[in-house]
């Protein structure tokens, strides 16, 4: 058993649902974050709002899902953020479960 843990900006959110059913992953949980960027100084100060330190709408998913479907998602997420033309890729991380009930 593993832990996938997705974040991705929330224009994706439709794209992570179609990658978690092309990997096969059909349990899965979702919510609404915001998602910060450290920016350089110079480029908060040539900002209209400086003091604003607004974050990006972003989405974070996590699954405890079987050990073989990692690899499919994972090969998923790559094609997909292959083909972008952004600085946003879908991120993922797969931490192991020593215990699951």
């Amino acid at each position: 058993m593993k832990l996938i843990i997705i974040t991705a900006v929330k224009e994706y959110e439709n794209s992570v649902f179609k990658l978690l059913k092309t990997a096969g992953i059909e349990h899965f949980s979702g919510s609404p974050i915001d998602g910060y960027k450290t920016v350089p100084t110079v480029l908060m100060e040539s900002s209209w709002f400086p003091s604003d330190k607004a974050g990006a709408a972003s989405s974070l998913f996590f699954s405890f899902t079987e050990e073989e479907k990692v690899d499919a998602l994972f090969n998923a997420i790559e094609k997909f953020n292959s083909e972008l033309q952004s600085t946003n890729p879908v991120r993922a991380v797969e931490l192991p479960i020593s215990r699951y009930i």
